[in-house]
């Protein structure tokens, strides 16, 4: 239907058939049914209709004399694939005059298209020669990347750039350095000097991810991965960020990135657990807790609170400690936990029976464990049982782990005290 009325309206005959126009100011109406035209006009544009497109505004140029009608008829011509006709009809209004810039840069890209390369260069090296500004230096680098020419392309890329250090710009100058021209260093150099004097954009970042990634450069790319995430805090830059320095085995730096980030506390957590800093571990497995109310949290929150506090413990901490284990062992029957909590209300003589029960439980499901086997034995020498606390330490010994310095130290404190109880039945048998 729309083709149909486009025809119709392009067969018509304007009002007033006069050549001579009274200037029209670009808001006001130049002749009764304009906005009819400009409506199919936009509405050939938008089914691609770009030869009809182009016709209606030919139409409305001429009976308007509006230059914006022009630009546009001409624009769809370009799509349509007429590069003739608009070298044509540019020469016809220009009379090859440079004065209408924005003319003549359609003669130049249409002259691409066709493509009839040097004619385009020479006209686009006297437009920019003439305005001076960064689309008519844009356009000539054009011309000379199509000739492959890309010394001379990046010349005037550059004098674009310099005009507002457009990152797009730089964009198009790293690839040619880069690809075309394997100017490697100069290339990390203009994108590096452009990242500290503005900013290390999204586009920009990406780009140097990619050349340091090529050349394999793992603190370039370390670096640039940093400043990414200044202005994207994606989960996957951090990521990023975080896999590199486990690669470099940096794990200071690492943590310190972590910390100031927020970006992944898991892993921040298991840096403090490996080295060994229970009192940070403590600390952000309640944070984690709180967050999330999984319980493992609570159960390393437990463990690492008391393990901060071991030296010198309190016995309200013992208790809040045993408050917080036991409701993880309610809800998840952990071997680990279990075994924990039996431990210290062993060691800590809160309810040494209570605590063997929790042991004995876990032993149930793993009997050859020689760290649970400690804990049970531990218990016996709580109640004064060292015989059978030395029967399981003699077992433990066969068993891996049976020589942890904590094991060890509990069969020392075992012997003292059979040999203890030896001496004692020898001075009543004395007696």
């Amino acid at each position: 239907m729309i083709k149909i009325i486009t025809i119709i309206l392009l067969s018509l005959t304007f009002i007033s058939c006069s050549t001579q126009h009274v200037p029209v100011k670009a808001n006001e109406k130049a002749f009764e049914g304009e906005d009819t035209y400009i409506l199919f006009a936009l509405r050939a544009e938008q089914i691609r209709d770009y030869k009809s497109a182009a016709i209606l505004f030919e139409k409305l140029y001429k009976k308007s004399s509006k230059k914006e009608y022009l630009y546009r008829s001409l624009e769809d011509a370009l799509k349509a694939g007429e590069y003739k006709n608009v070298i044509a009809r540019v020469d016809t209004l220009s009379q090859d005059s440079l004065a209408d810039a924005k003319l003549v840069r359609y003669k130049i890209r249409a002259l691409i298209k066709l493509p009839a390369l040097d004619r385009a260069k020479k006209l686009a090296v006297s437009l920019a020669a003439k305005t001076k500004e960064a689309d008519d230096y844009l356009l000539a680098s054009d011309v000379f990347i199509k000739k492959k020419e890309y010394n001379m392309a990046l010349k005037y890329l550059d004098s674009a750039y310099v005009q507002n250090y457009n990152e797009k710009i730089l964009d198009k100058m790293a690839i040619i350095l880069y690809v075309n021209l394997h100017r490697k260093k100069d290339t990390i150099a203009y994108l590096e000097t452009h990242t500290r004097i503005n900013g290390c954009s999204k586009l920009i970042c990406n780009r140097l991810i990619g050349i340091y990634s090529h050349e394999n450069n793992i603190d370039g790319l370390l670096s640039t991965y940093k400043r990414l995430y200044n202005v994207d805090k994606s989960e996957n830059v951090a990521q990023k960020i975080i896999q590199i320095y486990a690669y470099k085995r940096d794990y200071i730096q690492l943590m310190n990135f972590l910390e100031e980030s927020g970006a992944d506390d898991d892993v921040l957590l298991q840096l403090y657990i490996t080295g060994k800093d229970y009192d940070k571990a403590y600390k952000l497995a309640d944070k984690l807790y709180a967050k999330t109310a999984d319980v493992k949290y609570l159960g390393q929150g437990a463990i690492y609170e008391y393990e901060s506090h071991e030296n010198n413990i309190s016995k309200k901490r013992v208790t809040d400690v045993v408050k917080k284990l036991e409701d993880v062992v309610a809800q998840t029957q952990s071997p680990l936990y279990e075994n924990y909590l039996g431990y210290i209300l062993i060691d800590h003589n809160v309810d040494v029976k209570k605590g063997m029960a929790y042991i004995e439980n876990v032993l149930k499901k793993n009997p050859d464990s020689a760290y649970y086997l400690d804990s049970l034995a531990w218990g016996y020498y709580k109640l004064g049982e060292c015989k059978k606390a030395e029967k399981i330490f003699r077992r433990i010994a066969t068993l891996e782990g049976g020589d942890n310095p904590e094991v060890i130290k509990h069969i020392d404190a075992v012997k003292k005290c059979l040999n203890k109880s030896y001496k004692t039945k020898k001075v009543r048998k004395q007696k």
